[in-house]
């Protein structure tokens, strides 16, 4: 097994969640799909940059864009918080503490978004130097 994988376990409770395939099996299956996503996720790394282990990417990433248009992963995530309010085991929003800035604070949420903005379009290349004006006499 390797990093970012869902355990025996974990896919013994995520299984029957999986909805029934339309079309032709995958040679990978849905445990190697779900396992792609999560390190996807869990890595941030581009589509492009998946390992090979799971299948060609471009099928890994149009099969998630499928699920996430038929709401298939928000299905997910309710079913799975369900199961863990079951359990009771669910955090307490009182026990995260924020930074001063998460809540708007002095220069908070204004100074992140002017700093989000200068780092996206920041120059791509170093301009050239302007010609330089020769002199006459």
């Amino acid at each position: 097994m390797h990093r970012h994988e869902l355990t025996d376990e974990q896919w013994k409770q995520l299984e029957p969640l999986i909805p029934a395939r339309r079309g032709p099996r995958t040679k990978k299956g849905d445990r190697q799909f779900v396992n792609a996503v999560l390190w996807r996720v869990k890595t941030g790394a581009p589509w492009r940059d998946l390992p090979e282990r799971y299948g060609p990417w471009k099928t890994v990433y149009n099969r998630f864009g499928r699920w996430a248009t038929r709401g298939v992963w928000e299905g997910l995530f309710k079913a799975l918080q369900l199961h863990v309010d079951d359990v009771g085991s669910l955090l307490d929003a009182t026990t995260i503490r924020a930074h001063q800035d998460a809540s708007g604070a002095k220069g908070g949420a204004d100074a992140m978004r002017w700093a989000v903005l200068e780092e996206a379009f920041l120059p791509r290349s170093t301009p050239s130097a302007p010609p330089r004006a020769s002199r006459s006499k």
